[in-house]
């Protein structure tokens, strides 16, 4: 059965769109065909989860955003997620737009880029057009094809061969006009033996109706380049947040994914690293929390073609009252990647006899010299836990919190940056009502 989708936008006013913002004609004629293909392609079929059930349709329309003055026009709720760690560089959205962008000019001296997408494409063409689009095929589904279509604002992280990023380079992407189009392009680009880390935080505030947000990640890490590739997702539940993301490794590259899930909306995101190189690495890190009605779906996956290459994936969520989630786990090893090691783990605790929580590790192996391993669960918090911590004076309130933050404990505890560490405290604590 064919589902009905509604193109939000159509080709006459997408086209002048485009030129009004003076895109080369290549990026124009990108828009068109998979504006085209959208009206051709299904939605993406979620496990378990009817996506046509949620509010997806809620696009609205491109507007116009207002570049800062200064830094100090950001309203607080962003001004907030970066004070003090802007020495690197500072990319903002807001809404259908940049509004802010900057680079320390140590970095700009070394050659690396960073600015909104709608820039680089005209600025860096030789640098964007041979990556926009092939990590996240368009073809892919209607909301890929759409997203190509109708992306704005956005992130462009190139950095140069050898060249090293010690501090982080981050985005803050805020949506609080429901009628505004929001849909952030993230495209990163890493040259052989360079290192870099990106960080970015996606919320919305003062929404007067319902936003649907449809965004992309593309990360191209060359030989030995090492990426960390930092996210943390704080919509509101007037925002269905749809997120797909992709890494292709070459060579002794690696990929580092640090998610942090705390959506109040319904959510779906993939993250997937694609090994094509020998040696290459992926270790995936997400850690979720449910509460509400919320309806949430997260995949990671990585697909091995390389020799020796490694990935681990570790999925930890927290579902209370009425939230439902599925977590899938999918590693896929193909035929000549001898020595591959793909590794996984999704654990789901239910604080409520209400939640829900389903857990799905998939191993696809179609090579002989592998290692390969998954292990899941899914249960309610352990009464006898919490009744030995009571016995030792400790209320039960606090008993619960703190088998919370140990289920949690080993995704948090590696994660490098400690302003992030701490940022996803206090997210988990909000979200568990403390």
């Amino acid at each position: 059965m064919t589902t009905q989708t509604i193109l939000p936008v159509n080709a006459e006013a997408l086209k002048a769109l485009s030129a009004s913002k003076q895109e080369p004609a290549w990026v124009t004629e990108s828009r068109l065909t998979s504006l085209e293909l959208a009206g051709q392609l299904e939605l993406p079929k979620l496990e378990k989860q009817r996506i046509d059930r949620w509010n997806i349709q809620a696009f609205g329309e491109y507007k116009q955003s207002e570049q800062l003055s200064s830094f100090e026009d950001l309203p607080q709720e962003a001004a907030k997620l970066v004070e003090g760690s802007r020495e690197g560089g500072l990319v903002i959205q807001r809404n259908s737009g940049t509004v802010y962008s900057k680079l320390s000019e140590e970095l700009a001296a070394q050659g690396v880029i960073f600015t909104d997408l709608e820039t680089a494409v005209k600025e860096h063409e030789n640098l964007v057009k041979p990556y926009l689009h092939e990590a996240v095929k368009r073809d892919e589904h209607y909301l890929a094809a759409l997203h190509a279509a109708t992306w704005n604002g956005g992130v462009f992280l190139y950095v140069p061969k050898n060249v090293e990023v010690e501090l982080p380079l981050q985005a803050v992407m805020l949506t609080d006009n429901a009628e505004a189009l929001f849909a952030p392009h993230v495209l990163i680009v890493a040259e052989a033996n360079s290192r870099v880390t990106y960080v970015d935080n996606y919320l919305s505030n003062g929404l007067s109706g319902h936003v649907t947000h449809n965004g992309a990640v593309e990360v191209f890490v060359k030989n030995g380049a090492k990426v960390r590739f930092a996210s943390v997702h704080q919509l509101t539940s007037e925002t269905t947040d749809i997120t797909y993301r992709r890494a292709v490794v070459e060579n002794d590259g690696s990929i580092e994914w640090i998610v942090g899930e705390m959506n109040d909306g319904d959510t779906a995101s993939d993250t997937m690293s694609v090994l094509q190189g020998n040696g290459s690495l992926s270790d995936q890190k997400v850690i979720a929390v449910g509460s509400g009605s919320q309806k949430i779906n997260y995949t990671t996956q990585a697909r091995h073609f390389g020799k020796s290459s490694a990935s681990q994936m570790i999925t930890r969520a927290v579902m209370r009252e009425e939230a439902q989630a599925i977590i899938n786990g999918i590693t896929k090893i193909e035929k000549g990647a001898t020595k591959a090691d793909g590794q996984q783990t999704e654990r789901v605790l239910m604080l409520s006899p209400k939640a829900r929580g389903d857990a799905n590790p998939i191993l696809l192996i179609d090579e002989d010299d592998v290692t390969a391993g998954h292990a899941a669960s899914v249960g309610q918090v352990n009464q006898e836990q919490i009744y030995y911590l009571m016995s030792r004076g400790i209320s039960r309130t606090t008993a619960e919190s703190l088998i919370i933050y140990g289920f949690l404990a080993p995704v948090v505890s590696e994660i490098p940056l400690e302003g992030l560490r701490d940022q996803l405290q206090g997210l988990v604590e909000r979200k568990l009502g403390q």
